[in-house]
């Protein structure tokens, strides 16, 4: 076992955080990803709450492995629905006026490094939305201005808030996803363009976005070698055979055997998670593993411990000699 093992708390939001500190330890796991805002409050500023949640973490044997504010990065970048007022918080919502909501959850974002920072942290993972994802389907057809477009904003957007990270000593890590500016390899080198290589902006890896869409999650490691922040622990499968819903899952719930591709507990989807840990070790990645654990075919309790299980025996350290060294004449 070489590097921290976490579970990320966003799927765990309907458990204070004590009682998830209660599973997650008890579950074999050695720190937390904690979810915003179910089990951090960014905006408090007094670094006594923060103090009281590392010690309540350490309680239980675990540390803070990051702190994750998809939600609230949703908003900066996307087009704003009625769906983004039930992942919101009412302060940021207001009166749903979109570009105000945008505004605020680009300030909203700056108080997660602040409190990222608090926690003893240097990396805020999350999402960012996407004023051009709709049109990721050309048709009607799109024009390479109007994806220009959707680029130029995301930058507008996010520079800022990264400039500001700069300062306060953090980084941002993207979640390569579905919805987001960034969503494959190609989609990454032109949003990581766009910010003009900002020294703040680089990705959180999680192959299970990459599998299903036929995307090579091992060179997309190699590709960011440099970029890697943080590293999510999530499967995924995909059928050998057609399915009533292909690739854009066809409006159809996840779980839903119908779907051409699922989430699955660790181990039990297609990743090659092995292959991850060897380019991991290449790529002298020491930051923590966390488990994103969603299968909806599972008990929760059962695939989380499980999933540490997994983790804690397929990671290892690289070696540290030469091969065959052994055999030199000394």
């Amino acid at each position: 076992m070489a590097r921290l093992v976490s579970i990320y708390t966003g799927q765990w939001g309907d458990l204070p955080l004590e009682e998830m500190c209660k599973k997650a330890s008890s579950f074999g796991y050695e720190g937390l990803e904690l979810g915003v805002p179910a089990h951090v409050d960014i905006s408090r500023t007094d670094q006594t709450y923060y103090d009281d949640i590392l010690a309540l973490l350490a309680k239980y044997n675990l540390k803070c492995a990051g702190i994750a504010s998809h939600l609230i990065g949703q908003a900066v970048c996307d087009r704003i629905d009625e769906r983004h007022k039930a992942i919101l918080p009412a302060y940021i919502w207001g009166d749903g006026d979109p570009e105000g909501v945008r505004q605020r959850a680009a300030q909203e974002m700056i108080h997660a490094g602040e409190a990222a920072k608090r926690l003893g942290l240097n990396t805020v993972v999350g999402f960012t939305g996407s004023s051009i994802w709709p049109l990721l389907y050309s048709f009607p057809p799109v024009t390479e201005e109007m994806i220009n477009k959707g680029y130029e904003d995301f930058a507008k957007r996010f520079i800022p808030i990264l400039d500001a990270y700069q300062k306060i000593g953090v980084r941002f890590a993207l979640e390569v996803h579905p919805t987001e500016i960034a969503f494959d390899t190609a989609s990454a080198r032109r949003a990581l363009e766009a910010v003009k290589n900002h020294p703040a902006f680089g990705f959180n890896f999680d192959p299970s976005h990459f599998g299903y869409q036929g995307v090579d999650y091992i060179g997309f490691i190699y590709t960011f070698a440099d970029r890697i922040f943080h590293v999510h622990m999530k499967d995924v499968y995909w059928s050998d055979t057609p399915k009533e819903a292909g690739i854009f899952g066809g409006h159809v719930n996840f779980g839903d055997s119908r779907r051409y591709w699922n989430f699955r507990s660790l181990g039990r989807g297609k990743i090659k998670f092995e292959e991850i840990i060897r380019a991991l070790n290449e790529i002298n990645y020491q930051g923590p593993l966390s488990v994103e654990w969603e299968d909806s075919g599972m008990d929760r309790e059962h695939g989380a411990a499980e999933s540490c299980r997994f983790v804690k025996a397929v990671d290892f350290k690289p070696s540290a000699i030469a091969f065959d060294a052994a055999f030199e004449n000394k």
